[in-house]
């Protein structure tokens, strides 16, 4: 049996474990991921890119691609019965009210788009995916000295490919494992029919923790068409209610319609057992409960089904996100919600994103172990809000047929929650990563939420730039040093003086910017472009001309400008603000408070010479 060491393992290659595998790829740690399909996702499954996750792939690099290739979502219709016993427009919204929002939208793109995204770009640094790849056997070690120690592998996994017998199976010593493998269990039929029959997590399963949550009566079909239809609002997100049910149409990229159709016991439950038989359900069955809730309307399909599933709405939430920080598991294998949101997939994505800048900087030597447990404290809390609103959204949605349920509760529902759907509110709870005791000092960049998007100039060029794309997810921290105007004599002293204090050798810069690869410093200025140069600026600010940006309007005056305002910094106090691996405001400090920075870094760092007195 073969024998092999790794830093860290992924079990699954669905978008949480693809996120994770592509923040990682080309940085020096030792990465694999398995996953048990022998193809990747040819149809159908998850679709929605919201507004934040959008922000997040830019980070990456990969949003262009994604705009490319997926469909834009602006506009929302809502529909309800009308006096004839049809539907009847009622209003058009935007889809998602986020106004912070970098890109107020949504993209649609099927899941088997999103993930040859990230492979593919994972597979231009050398990372690809193993299959068909199955862990058949899981142990994580007691010994608590080997548990607390990063250096060692206290974690064994034997895995075996598909169709090989057990003497090809390999044992994988692991340091880290993530068990992204959750989602749902599908029966395949021809052309990529299948039925959902139910949650699962190999993993979760194997550390025994539990899933708490309940399954409602709720139960829904979804098929993927080509529409031939006068609908006026296909090309819409479009929430109808009817005297035959409600459905959910979603546009998707290549002219397809996704359409969510609420079902009936009578549609597909078994009368004699009261189960659901998914026998009795099919994809022209669904389209034909569409057809009756969209009269007068027409709705066929051109063509074959691309894509059909039923489900049960559920929310379930795991009762731990890891063991012993050493194994962990994210997306659907620790949470479970309707679709309706949108949040499956976004939600996926962000457990990884969070937690693989917070696993380099632990198996580098450069952070606690106990930087790990930020990550269930940060996404079990998200989950849990996020299972309380989709078990609300998805009772209204469902529930129209009940008199106390009004349209315009679900309207105003989605107008009250577009940001938070979005995901651009999401804010992280203090803990050593977020601490807010200089909230005022920038009062209206709210600490744990993520930088607020903003166009500033280069002092250099007068390029304009959002401050998003100063901060890639290149797991290092931004420190961006807002100063006033440095024309101004007294400003300009302040400046030369916090500048000298960074560079002491008892400083965050000197303690803890292990190799160089820490710390990414940004100067923006208050100045006005025709007043400075960014060779004007302290050298340690400008390692690159790029470093230095202008809170002024670019040479056009179309944009720019009010950056200090809409931070809530006063530009004559100035501010430090420190911004997180995935983008999440870390902390603010005084601008003449360089101690905050130091003991902020200190509360879950390294010092260079303990990390490398454990290497």
């Amino acid at each position: 049996m073969a024998a092999s060491k790794v830093d860290l393992l992924i079990i699954g290659a669905g978008p949480a474990g693809l996120m994770c595998a592509n923040a990682l790829a080309g940085t020096g740690i030792d990465v694999r991921i398995v996953d048990k399909r022998p193809v990747r996702v040819q149809a159908g499954h998850a679709d929605g890119i919201h507004a934040r996750t959008l922000e997040i792939f830019e980070s990456y690099g990969l949003r262009e691609r994604l705009f490319r290739e997926g469909q834009q979502v602006h506009r929302a219709a809502f529909y309800d019965t009308s006096p004839d016993g049809g539907i009847m427009r009622l209003q058009r919204a935007p889809a998602f009210d986020a106004p912070s929002a970098r890109w107020p939208f949504a993209i649609t793109r099927s899941q088997a788009g999103i993930e040859a995204i990230f492979a593919d770009s994972m597979e231009s640094r050398g990372l690809e995916i193993e299959r068909p790849v199955v862990p058949t056997s899981l142990e994580v070690s007691e010994n608590q000295e080997l548990l607390e120690d990063p250096s060692e592998y206290p974690v064994k996994v034997v895995l075996k490919s598909a169709g090989c017998s057990d003497d090809a199976s390999e044992v994988v010593q692991a340091r880290f494992v993530i068990g992204a493998d959750g989602g749902f269990i599908h029966i395949i039929m021809p052309r990529f029919a299948n039925t959902t029959t139910g949650a699962h997590s190999w993993v979760r399963k194997t550390l025994g923790i539990s899933m708490i949550g309940e399954e409602s009566e709720f139960i829904w079909g979804v098929i993927d068409i080509v529409p031939d239809t006068d609908f006026p609002d296909a090309r819409n997100l479009c929430v109808v209610h009817s005297h035959a049910g409600s459905a959910l149409l979603i546009p998707r990229e290549r002219d397809m319609l996704r359409l969510y159709i609420q079902l009936s016991n009578a549609d597909v439950v078994d009368p004699e057992t009261g189960r659901v038989d998914r026998q009795r359900a099919s994809p022209q069955k669904i389209l034909a409960i569409a057809q009756k809730i969209l009269k007068p309307y027409r709705m066929n399909a051109v063509g074959e089904f691309d894509w059909w599933t039923i489900y049960i709405v559920g929310q379930r939430c795991a009762e731990a996100y890891s063991r012993h920080e050493r194994v962990f598991i994210a997306g659907d294998a620790c949470h479970t919600h309707s679709p309706k949101g949108g949040q499956g997939m976004n939600a996926s994505m962000g457990d990884t994103h969070n937690l693989a800048w917070k696993l380099a900087y632990v198996v580098r030597g450069w952070a606690r172990m106990a930087l790990l447990k930020t990550y269930e404290l940060e996404r079990l809390t998200f989950a849990k809000t996020l299972i309380d609103f989709d078990r609300k959204f998805a009772a209204v949605f469902s529930g129209k047929d009940t008199p106390d349920i009004s349209h315009e509760e679900l309207h105003n529902m989605f107008l009250e929650n577009g940001e938070y759907v979005s995901g651009v509110e999401l804010q992280y709870a203090v803990s050593p990563v977020v601490v807010n005791d200089h909230q005022a000092v920038a009062s209206k960049l709210s600490i744990g939420k993520r930088m607020i998007p903003h166009v500033f100039i280069g002092a250099a060029d007068a390029v304009p730039v959002d401050i998003q794309d100063k901060l890639p997810a290149d797991l290092r921290f931004k420190v961006l040093v807002f100063v006033g105007d440095i024309t101004d004599k007294d400003i300009a002293n302040k400046l030369q003086i916090l500048t000298e204090k960074l560079q002491e050798p008892d400083g965050f810069l000197g303690r803890y910017d292990h190799a160089g690869q820490v710390f990414d410093l940004l100067g923006i200025s208050a100045s006005s472009k025709d007043a400075v140069d960014y060779t004007d600026f302290p050298q340690l600010l400008r390692s690159h001309r790029s470093k230095i940006l202008l809170d002024d309007r670019d040479m056009h005056a179309r944009v720019g400008g009010g950056g200090f305002q809409a931070y809530g910094i006063d530009p004559r106090v100035g501010a430090i603000v420190v911004v997180r691996p995935d983008g999440h405001v870390g902390l603010v400090a005084p601008f003449d408070r360089p101690d905050v920075v130091d003991a902020y870094f200190g509360g879950f760092m390294l010092p260079i010479a303990a990390a490398a007195q454990a290497s």
